[in-house]
């Protein structure tokens, strides 16, 4: 299967497209207005202590005060191997930080909605082929690293390397990488590592940025080295020469595989990437049998409900919901991936009355989702027919990025009928009737809801009309929203 990435540079953001197979799978977005920050260290101010939260709030200078808990305190890192990892008891958050005090800190989280950074002072700084962990003495291996005799060969090498700033995790893309690409990546992270210190120490104030992470363009292909990437395209000629000098020290593999872009048609028009992003923002996804998938996203947890739609299938209807909720299952994996779904996700899948089938249906939803480079956790189908799962929230969603909420529907996905409308109308100008001594009313509304109460609600109208003995005036406002109107006094 063919692997492109595809980068559109502009001035205000930058898009990167993964396509596998011809197919767009997933979609980095980094606009300049609203640029992550997550990698970046902080040298921050504790602002508030919360011990019946376990944490404490820190001002690193964004709208928001960041967030950091008590577990985040104390190192861990998750990609060391298991029987690596240091056994440690949370302490109180009283204990560990207090308000006013400075503190040294990176995002681990954006702000995401009405929430505000994640943070952590178990500082990392990573590489092509190591992350830097400062004040560690220990060298870990990702666990992705297989082989007994290639992780020993690694960490006896890295081992050497480490001095009093720190110790190191050798990244998954290192298996067999010669021993002087690891020094030099190393040495590198450790003179990084040593200017932000030597920037802690100058600034005296609050609030001050010491580290920033690469941008997307920069880390989409550091973060890519050891995957099977067979072209990489860019339409901008100043991006393309900064990622070719970029590549050649740090990324050799990928070199030869970047192309300047110089077609008439737009990058994303290539494999109908940028209709597959607008396809990405609507609630349903056909599936190729003529069934189809219905995703909501809440502020609590995302729900998919799986359909058979026109599939009427070829043998018996049990057949028909198991082939439908199989091609579902390749479905969500990937809009998983292309609108990045984070947090609760629950999958509704057609009730299947084999349980071999459920098996099988499970099974491929993990195989599909093995191709996530985003932690996942499954659970097998639950009493009432549902799988429940998690995905590690890594940003903002495809719809939190391109959409705002509805101004005419607040958000909720649906506005209130013509005939509620002219009814609390109707109560409106009763109630201000009741209020004020007026004797003509005037009503300006949307003009559905005007054509209502001139037509079908105009006997509702009349009756209050005669009720008050007053005058009321209609008036069409054509800028008005459904559920907008106004009962103004002549």
């Amino acid at each position: 299967m063919s692997v492109e990435l595809l980068m559109n540079i502009t001035p205000t953001e930058t898009r990167v497209a993964l396509i596998e197979g011809g197919v767009l799978q997933e979609l980095h977005i980094e606009r300049q207005g609203t640029k992550g920050i997550v990698g970046n260290v902080y040298k921050g101010k504790v602002c508030r202590v919360l011990p019946g939260m376990q944490a404490a709030f820190v001002d690193i200078g964004l709208e928001k005060a960041a967030f950091l808990h008590a577990s985040d305190i104390v190192p861990h890192t998750e990609c060391v191997a298991q029987t690596e990892k240091v056994k440690f008891k949370v302490a109180d958050i009283s204990e560990l930080v207090r308000q006013g005090q400075d503190i040294m800190v990176q995002v681990v989280k954006d702000p995401l909605g009405t929430k505000g950074a994640r943070l952590t002072t178990d500082i990392t700084v990573p590489s092509r082929y190591l992350v830097f962990m400062p004040g560690s003495s220990h060298v870990g291996v990702s666990q992705r690293i297989a082989s007994s005799s290639e992780r020993d060969r690694l960490k006896a090498i890295t081992q050497t390397c480490i001095n009093e700033l720190g110790g190191f995790i050798i990244r998954t893309a290192a298996e067999g990488a010669p021993e002087n690409e690891l020094t030099h990546d190393a040495a590198f992270l450790q003179r990084v590592w040593a200017k932000v210190l030597k920037r802690r120490a100058r600034f005296k104030s609050k609030n001050k940025l010491l580290y920033q992470d690469l941008g997307l363009a920069f880390r989409i292909l550091r973060d890519f080295v050891g995957t099977e990437i067979d072209r990489v395209r860019i339409d901008s000629k100043l991006k393309f020469t900064e990622l070719q000098k970029f590549t050649h020290e740090f990324v050799p593999e990928l070199e030869d595989k970047i192309e300047y872009y110089s077609g008439e048609s737009p990058i994303f028009d290539l494999f109908d990437a940028e209709n597959e992003v607008q396809r990405a923002l609507e609630r349903k996804v056909e599936l190729k049998s003529g069934g189809y998938l219905i995703i909501d996203q809440t502020e609590a947890m995302t729900t998919v409900d799986i359909n058979t739609g026109a599939f009427v299938g070829h043998r018996n209807l049990e057949e028909t919901i198991f082939n439908t909720n199989i091609e579902a299952t390749q479905a969500i994996a990937r809009q998983l991936r292309l609108r990045n779904l984070g947090g609760i996700i629950i999958l509704d899948f057609i009730d299947m009355q084999s349980n071999d089938h459920k098996r099988r249906v499970f099974t491929s939803l993990e195989l599909a989702l093995s191709k996530d480079r985003v932690k996942t956790h499954i659970n097998d189908f639950s009493p009432l027919g549902l799988i429940e799962m998690t995905r590690k929230r890594t940003q903002e969603s495809l719809e939190h990025i391109f959409c705002s909420p509805c101004e005419q529907c607040n958000g909720r996905g649906y506005v209130k009928t013509v005939e509620t409308v002219c009814y609390e109308v109707l109560r409106e100008i009763l109630r201000v009737n009741r209020a004020y001594d007026a004797e003509h009313f005037a009503v300006y509304t949307s003009p559905a809801v005007a054509d209502a109460l001139r037509g079908d609600e105009s006997h509702s109208l009349g009756e209050l009309i005669l009720f008050m003995s007053k005058e009321v005036t209609i008036y069409a406002e054509p800028l008005y929203g459904q559920e907008q109107f106004d009962v103004v006094m002549m």
